[in-house]
């Protein structure tokens, strides 16, 4: 996939993490954080890593701010 692409996919299913059941949100954070170990994004993929163990331990402050870096750090990958 195309890197434009990549990451109008990313933004797509961060921006559908705000609704649904934890493991459907989970399984999103999830399939950005292989979309970022695929174009080579070893900080924002620990970033990823971080934002899914803040869902899974109920922190929703630290999940949403992390989301939100997310978001912004990968839309800046356009250059």
């Amino acid at each position: 996939m195309e890197t434009a692409a990549a990451i109008d996919v990313m933004l797509s299913t961060l921006n559908a993490t705000d609704v649904g059941a934890l493991d459907s949100v989970r399984e999103k954070l999830e399939q950005v954080r292989e979309q970022l170990e695929a174009l080579d994004q070893p900080g924002l993929v620990e970033r990823a890593d971080a934002t899914i163990a803040a869902l899974v331990r109920g922190d929703i402050a630290e999940f949403k701010r992390g989301r939100a870096f997310l978001q912004s750090k990968i839309g800046h990958l356009r250059g």
